[in-house]
């Protein structure tokens, strides 16, 4: 037994964010110093280094949890259920709510259940509840709905990824430049056949990474030091990611029983694409196999970094055949993985 995706949604918000958008911004270091390069010179890097041109902000009356109700509208539209078979919904986020032009956090009631409401899902009976573990969240979501199959206290489960980066970024430190808005969800259900997840692994490594991603202060000294807002050490995590996360993918991989030579796609948290192509690669060298053509969809260059939405997003543009270069057919085995805030990682093994 093991569970099966039925259906797939994800909402792209409309509103397009340039790197010209970007060109006015006064950008800081750490210590609030200018910095010396000037802003467009610090977009060419940004696109050198992430590959991102473009990035999507949800619109202002727009929070996580609206973005996240209509993928889950279409993950529901797109397996074809009622809505009250649902057992879970279980909602990734990292943020809450956070509504334009404001600073606080909205978490309570839990946007699962705010989802669940929107839905209008009379089944008292299906649990909703919010999961936090950085960019890794919709991964880790699906993990938990399969266990919650296999061990037979649930046949049918949505998971969503949704945030709204836009709202909690420092608008002085030039990392707010990767950062972006959008949802995505996926509908799994109770399944005895071929497909299905295979095998799934994931770690927290804490001792002394758990900073490298963290809320801080913004770079201008001026202002209010107890306003907080999504700060990374690039560097460190850089790193850390080549180091860590091709071993565990490739331990995740050989669990499912598949060779190398099965592998027809690996959906990657869209972070950065010179670092995703970094450890999909040395994933590759640890069989001594060239990385293939094609094997790694991107999508980051137009829609940015949106944390936990990235791979469901992602997912739904393959499956809704929105992507000319990539597909996925009956049969083909992915492998998904992330790496975020924790600092986490995981990964699964899928056979369509």
């Amino acid at each position: 037994m093991t569970s099966k995706i039925i259906g797939v949604g994800n909402y792209i918000p409309s509103e397009t964010i340039t790197n010209v958008f970007f060109e006015e911004h006064h950008f800081l270091d750490e210590r609030g110093v200018t910095l010396k390069q000037n802003n467009e010179t610090i977009a060419v890097k940004l696109k050198e280094i992430t590959g991102i041109e473009e990035r999507r902000y949800a619109n202002k009356n727009q929070t996580a949890s609206d973005l996240a109700f209509i993928a889950a509208q279409r993950a529901i539209e797109n397996a074809g259920i009622d809505p009250e078979t649902l057992d879970y919904i279980i909602f990734a986020h990292n943020f809450g709510d956070v509504k334009h032009d404001t600073i606080q956090s909205d978490m309570v009631p839990s946007l699962a259940s705010r989802v669940k409401h929107l839905l209008q899902i009379k089944n008292n009976f299906c649990v909703a509840y919010d999961l936090l573990f950085g960019c890794p969240g919709w991964v880790e979501g699906v993990i938990q709905a399969n266990a919650f199959i296999k061990a037979g206290i649930a046949k049918r489960c949505l998971v969503i990824g949704a945030e709204t980066l836009s709202r909690v970024v420092d608008m002085h430190d030039r990392d707010t430049m990767i950062y972006a808005d959008g949802a995505g969800a996926a509908i799994l259900e109770i399944h005895n056949g071929e497909e299905g997840l295979k095998s799934h692994l994931s770690a927290s490594y804490t001792l002394t990474e758990k900073d490298y991603l963290f809320f801080g202060k913004s770079y201008n000294t001026e202002s209010c030091p107890d306003v907080k807002y999504i700060k990374m050490i690039g560097r460190k995590i850089y790193e850390f990611a080549l180091s860590n996360v091709p071993t565990a993918m490739k331990k995740c991989f050989d669990e499912s029983g598949y060779d190398i030579k099965d592998l027809s796609k690996i959906i990657i948290h869209q972070a950065n694409e010179k670092m995703d192509e970094a450890i999909v690669k040395r994933f590759f060298d640890l069989y001594n196999v060239p990385m293939p053509k094609d094997i790694m969809p991107m999508v980051i260059e137009k829609l940015g970094n949106s944390s936990v939405a990235t791979i469901p997003s992602l997912l739904a543009m393959i499956m809704n055949n929105e992507l000319c270069d990539h597909e996925i057919k009956k049969g083909d085995v992915v492998l998904f993985a992330s790496v975020g805030a924790g600092m986490n990682i995981n990964a699964i093994v899928y056979q369509f």
